[in-house]
């Protein structure tokens, strides 16, 4: 087995300072009544700090948008009751040596129809088309992409205000920032649509928009994928140069550190190289990736049983490993293997790998 001390050494960039490399992923699991974090959030995510978690990254967090919210019982990043619940949970993972970020979230097309808090209000998408390319909800206008950003500008603000260490945008699984990256939901004929730079160009602003909101130290991440929740066949590049004219622009917006979504985080992104989507992501822009896919599993999530049945054993840690220690990538996201055991990082620095809990689909439904 390859020593697991790559996985605790620090990292610093900007105004965050970690003591190791692991990551909590981002994981929706619809337990806010209300959109407001409750006590049992607030112990959720301090429980995972305590045991080591360098950097959480929370849930998605719903901005102040009409259309934004897609879920029952998924937090805000608004309102004074939701942020007060925000601010006990900042308050805790802090008080526990973490550091933590909340995951910036609008749905678009993948609004649920009657969804609270504007049961009336349509989805919005770039093209006002569903993923089966019929004609579905609001196409949205200029007005409607000025209206987006000042709500992603605010509920950056709103987290810098409470304490948080910086703010994830979720550009990634389908949602509304890729449904405009993605030509198959972006049929726009504007300078936000065509070309691959100008399907960047909406999330570009945003990041833009928030940089100039909360100064060039405040820790900017932006989640993206390949593949989407409609298809994990899906592809937004096809190629090492591809990518490059993609990450360009979020480059020059103001993106601090890349976090890419992949199923399995040691498949090759293209053909005649190792590196994975992180990897050459890396290698292109030089900026820090996140890496995230199944780590510490033997399944990824799109193959998990349905049943509740065991969804994923351990799996052995080396490759990851390795693909750290040669830089690959420079942090590691930990989704459902950190939902099934709370003491993963503390059981993987002591080397006891036969002590780690299996995951099972129905973890997500504890808030253990």
């Amino acid at each position: 087995m390859i020593d697991s001390k790559v996985l605790f050494t620090p990292f610093n960039h900007k105004n965050i300072r970690l003591p190791n490399r692991i990551v909590m992923a981002p994981m929706t699991r619809s337990f806010c009544p209300g959109h407001v974090p409750n006590a049992k959030v607030v112990e959720y995510y301090r429980r995972r700090a305590a045991h080591g978690v360098g950097l959480i990254v929370t849930e998605g967090t719903c901005i102040d948008h009409p259309a934004a919210n897609g879920h029952a019982d998924v937090p805000f990043i608004y309102g004074d009751a939701a942020l007060a619940g925000w601010k006990k949970v900042v308050d805790a993972v802090h008080g526990e040596g973490g550091k933590i970020i909340p995951q910036l979230w609008h749905v678009g097309a993948m609004r649920m129809e009657g969804s609270e808090p504007n049961p009336s209000v349509p989805s919005y998408s770039p093209s006002g088309l569903s993923f089966s390319s019929q004609k579905y909800g609001h196409t949205m206008t200029r007005d409607d992409i000025n209206d987006v950003i000042k709500a992603f500008c605010l509920a950056a603000k709103n987290a810098r205000d409470i304490g948080f260490d910086g703010i994830e945008v979720h550009g990634a699984h389908g949602y509304l920032l890729d449904q405009f990256f993605w030509e198959d939901t972006n049929r726009r004929e504007d300078e936000y649509g065509g070309s691959l730079e100008n399907r960047t160009r909406f999330t570009a602003e945003i990041v833009k928009a928030i940089r100039r909101e909360v100064g060039s130290e405040f820790l900017i991440v932006l989640r993206w994928s390949q593949w989407k929740l409609q298809s994990y066949a899906a592809r937004l590049v096809r190629s090492p140069g591809e990518l490059e004219r993609f990450l360009e622009p979020l480059v020059n917006a103001g993106v601090d550190i890349f976090h890419c979504s992949t199923h399995r985080f040691w498949e090759p992104e293209f053909k005649g190289s190792d590196l994975n989507l992180a990897g050459w992501t890396r290698k292109i822009t030089g900026l820090p990736t996140i890496t995230v896919g199944s780590v510490g599993l033997d399944s990824a999530l799109n193959n998990e049983r349905s049943d509740g049945s065991l969804g994923a054993t351990t799996n052995s840690m080396d490759n990851l490993l390795a693909r750290l220690e040669r830089e690959e990538f420079d942090l590691v996201a930990v989704g459902r293997a950190l939902i099934a055991d709370p003491e993963w990082p503390e059981k993987i620095r002591r080397g006891q790998d036969a002590e780690l809990k299996p995951y099972l689909r129905k973890s997500l439904e504890t808030l253990e």
